[in-house]
């Protein structure tokens, strides 16, 4: 058997005592929540039938009582399940981190500081809801780090003619934000963005970037694909020329195209802080899926993977600088 072949046999034995007592707790939450929805069916067919016996045109009301049924659905689903993926979480998903990872810390409750969020400047629209979950930190080699996922946004109200005003809810970041030791202390704040305005529209979109007065300086550096996927502003040319070596400009391309996803990147204060826009709910059990099986663990333990590996992709583990 390879080291590797006994690793992995060795967390799974680890860790499957804990998917079986969880696979039960699933089936009793499913057995409520289909019991419930037995019984919502039943009282809604039956209203259906009234309906269709009493009015010409019974399709509308019926329309509504299936809208009805189906929110009561996905709420109730929500009560019976909510404590049992709170201790799935709490239980399972921090077993299976520190089994895999050993020395992480995990809180399914708690995430990054809207303090250190803002501190990046990524984002600069003002902040009126923040939330988030699953904060992992650590060391990985010689770095620390922390990350999470997290959800700010702001909000627009708005009047009709009659004077009824509405609000409506409009999404600033929504995925993972990462946070590391870049080993280095910075002078400057150097931020590195999606270069949207040049693909939209060419020559005018690059000319729109050097007049984002908000932002600070333009940075031109010597890698045209670089500057063809982001822009780069800061305080200091030189500096941050001097942060983004082409060996750092390759590798963030590199990671970028691995992730699938927009990435934003700012350098302040010795520090690396990384936005990766994702929809997904990561370390999430599945409550339809049997747990026991290990297929969700090992989506765990590939989103982790795929999370940390920013530290050795950017290649943070090897101090080319002293902090002063």
């Amino acid at each position: 058997m390879t080291e590797q072949n006994a690793s992995t046999a060795t967390f799974e034995q680890k860790i499957s005592p804990l998917l079986e007592q969880f696979e039960v707790q699933r089936k009793k939450c499913l057995k409520k929540w289909f019991t419930c929805m037995f019984i919502i069916g039943g009282l809604g067919a039956l209203f259906c039938i009234n309906i269709s016996q009493r009015s010409a045109q019974p399709v509308q009301p019926i329309f509504i009582v299936v809208v009805v049924s189906g929110l009561l659905g996905v709420g109730i689903l929500y009560l019976i399940t909510n404590s049992y993926k709170k201790g799935y979480k709490n239980e399972v998903v921090r077993a299976v981190i520190q089994a895999y990872k050993p020395g992480l810390n995990y809180h399914p409750e708690s995430y990054v500081s809207e303090g250190k969020f803002q501190s990046s400047k990524l984002f600069l629209k003002g902040i009126d809801r923040y939330k988030g979950e699953d904060h992992i930190s650590g060391i990985c080699g010689k770095t620390d780090f922390e990350f999470s996922e997290l959800h700010a946004q702001y909000k627009t109200t708005s009047s009709d003619s009659k004077g009824r005003t509405s609000t409506r809810w409009h999404t600033i970041f929504k995925g993972i934000f990462f946070i590391a030791d870049f080993h280095k202390d910075f002078r400057t704040h150097t931020v590195v963005l999606p270069d949207t305005a040049e693909k939209l529209f060419g020559f005018l979109g690059k000319k729109l970037q050097g007049m984002n007065l908000t932002r600070g300086e333009l940075i031109k550096l010597e890698d045209p694909e670089f500057e063809r996927e982001f822009c780069v502003y800061g305080d200091d040319q030189i500096e941050a020329r001097y942060i983004l070596s082409p060996g750092l400009m390759r590798r963030i391309l590199s990671y970028r195209s691995k992730f699938g996803a927009k990435m934003h990147l700012a350098f302040l204060k010795s520090r690396v802080y990384i936005a990766l826009s994702t929809d997904k709910n990561h370390f999430e059990p599945k409550v339809f899926t049997p747990v026991n099986d290990l297929s969700q663990v090992q989506v765990f333990r590939n989103d982790l993977d795929m999370i940390i590996d920013i530290i050795e992709d950017l290649n943070l583990n090897t101090r080319l600088w002293s902090k002063e």
